[in-house]
């Protein structure tokens, strides 16, 4: 039986699709943007992928906080619970106010509160887990750090166990640099259940025990030992071999090939100037070394994919900017996926932007999913076992 999720801040659907590929089912989708729930009802035609048991709420999620507006929610989620479901929280509230490129408002900006909000509505409900995520600078960044704190310890609070991890999109195999905090946490009764004893004072899983790197392909001081190239000389249209030692699926060529984004029904979908067209042609392939009109590199991964009006990502070897077709193929997500042709451009290139690359999304999902069955390699269980003998005594142990 696959495990439930309810999905916040689903955007078009890009981490949603990685737990429902594999042995997750999403049942309820809330998002405010009427473009973005527009987007994300198309993706799923374009998938064949039924439509979730409790369909879609369009709307802020503090709403479903008001007593007026709790009952549905509070209700399916009771009704999956009475069937023994295993339920799962899945969403990454808006990052703009945490972002070291954003408004960096914190915890005070209108995007900033719906991570607590987001919080709130998880102690009150209690799935039997939830994912969190947001951008880096939440985490590392001194004034948003304690913001990020005290949710993790209301969370405590209300009987989770959490984990957490800075990951990059490219140990997934993401031809994308792009760098997300993930937080997970899980009911400790739960974990109980499952077989996991974890001390009373613990708060945290114990290193090793959950097993983030299972489904990494690469780490990153792998990927910085590749030989990338950096920068080329602009040749429009040229065709070009790729070097020896690349792994072609950290590169932008490959995913667009894979993905055939020229015949894809987003392919003609692209911001034109009115103006400027020469400055196109004169930036090298490979150079992203300014914030903006950034030319991505056609053997190289792309930098985070964000396309906002101070972010002109320009085609490797096209005088223009990328496509729609060609910013799906960097997030790394099925050829079939698509977005609905009759959204606005600034719509369809912020929904991109915003979501989670999808083979990071599946990784991260194949990742709960083994620790929710007791699945678990054989080196982590090395781990688990030296760190008995050093402490000498039973700090957990897993049956």
């Amino acid at each position: 039986m696959k495990y439930p999720i309810f999905s916040f801040f689903s955007g078009s659907g890009f981490l949603d699709l990685g737990f429902e590929l594999g042995e997750f089912d999403i049942v309820y989708v809330n998002e405010l943007y009427k473009p973005f729930m527009k987007s994300y009802k198309h993706s799923r035609e374009a998938l064949n992928l039924d439509t979730p048991k409790y369909g879609y709420r369009e709307g802020n999620i503090t709403e479903l906080l008001e007593p007026d507006n709790e009952a549905n929610l509070s209700k399916l989620v009771t009704e999956l619970k009475f069937q023994k479901n295993i339920i799962g929280f899945i969403g990454g509230p808006p990052c703009p106010d945490f972002s070291v490129g954003g408004k960096n408002r914190g915890r005070e900006g209108d995007n900033g509160k719906l991570s607590e909000t987001y919080v709130e509505l998880i102690c009150k409900e209690k799935p039997s887990f939830f994912l969190f995520e947001n951008v880096k600078g939440l985490w590392r960044t001194k004034k948003h750090r304690k913001f990020y704190d005290e949710m993790k310890e209301k969370l405590h609070s209300s009987g989770y166990i959490t984990t957490e991890r800075l990951i990059n999109s490219l140990e997934y195999g993401v031809p994308q640099q792009r760098e997300r905090i993930i937080l997970i946490g899980f009911q400790r009764e739960l974990l109980n259940d499952l077989g996991y004893k974890i001390k009373a004072d613990f708060s945290t899983i114990p290193d090793g025990m959950f097993p983030w790197e299972k489904h990494i392909k690469y780490t990153m001081k792998e990927i910085g030992a590749i030989p990338f190239p950096t920068t080329n000389e602009f040749v429009e249209e040229s065709v070009t071999n790729c070097p020896e030692a690349i792994p072609q699926e950290l590169t932008v060529e490959y995913w667009f090939k894979k993905n055939d984004v020229m015949n894809h029904s987003n392919a003609n979908q692209y911001f034109t100037p009115r103006a400027g067209l020469a400055k196109f042609k004169v930036i090298e392939e490979g150079d992203d070394s300014k914030k903006s009109y950034k030319r991505l590199h056609r053997w190289r991964y792309s930098p985070t994919a964000a396309y906002g009006n101070n972010e002109v990502h320009l085609h490797p070897y096209k005088a223009r900017r990328l496509s729609v077709a060609e910013a799906l193929a960097i997030q790394s997500l099925p050829k079939e996926f698509e977005l609905p042709q009759d959204i606005s451009l600034t719509d369809a290139f912020k929904t991109v932007g915003n979501g989670v690359p999808y083979l990071a999304s599946a990784g991260i999902a194949n990742t709960i999913l083994d620790f929710l069955e007791g699945k678990s390699c054989e080196s982590q269980q090395q781990t688990l076992s030296q760190q008995l003998t050093n402490y000498q005594k039973t700090e957990y142990t897993t049956i």
